[in-house]
């Protein structure tokens, strides 16, 4: 089985591209009947929650062999972050990636995932909060207080050191529409047209 294009995209970090390049590569493996032995499980399950595909993720787990999920250490560490994810146990999320001692092929991709990940909780806290609790904001990004709190004002959120809260900055809506004078002629043409 060739899977010199999984290299290279692990190689060139062009993440975003591995769920469909492997599901594809091994939808034409299983057609020809070639043996998965060498198949890259943890990366092609991380691939897709990287994409924050969860259902993809949970039927990949799903449709593999206990005895391949027995095998597969790294394997195994990448669906415990699928766990977290699904059942929305953002803290979990970090335990399980950091708990583990990854291999060469998935520590940068491990690395690009929480970062990925972590960007958008911080988008999530940004449109649910006006002001958070610099805890909870540390236990959402899997981060100690000093560091959510850094991470937090460097993304123009201001603290309030006395209630070690976090006023929330929200991002500027944007109004690219504009007004057509000829279109505003032409409606109030009709709507005269209408009164009268």
């Amino acid at each position: 089985m060739d899977l010199s294009a999984v290299q290279t995209a692990l190689a060139d970090k062009s993440y975003s591209a591995l769920a469909p390049l492997c599901d594809d590569i091994l939808l034409q493996a299983a057609s020809r009947g070639a043996t998965t032995d060498e198949w890259p499980y943890a990366v092609h399950l991380l691939a897709h929650l990287y994409l924050n595909d969860l259902n993809s993720a949970r039927f990949f787990w799903k449709s593999l062999p206990q005895e391949v999920k027995d095998a597969r250490p790294e394997l195994a560490a990448v669906w415990r972050i699928g766990q977290c994810l699904w059942n929305r146990d953002y803290a979990g999320v970090y335990t399980a990636a950091q708990g583990f001692e990854w291999g060469t092929d998935l520590a940068d991709f491990i690395t690009s995932f929480l970062e990925s990940y972590r960007k958008r909780i911080f988008q999530l806290l940004t449109s649910a909060y006006s002001t958070i609790i610099v805890a909870d904001v540390a236990h959402f990004m899997g981060m100690s207080e000093e560091d959510a709190t850094n991470y937090a004002v460097q993304n123009g959120w201001s603290l309030d050191a006395a209630t070690n809260m976090l006023t929330v900055k929200k991002p500027k809506a944007q109004t690219n529409q504009k007004l057509d004078a000829s279109k505003l002629q032409r409606l109030t043409e009709c709507v005269f047209h209408l009164e009268h």
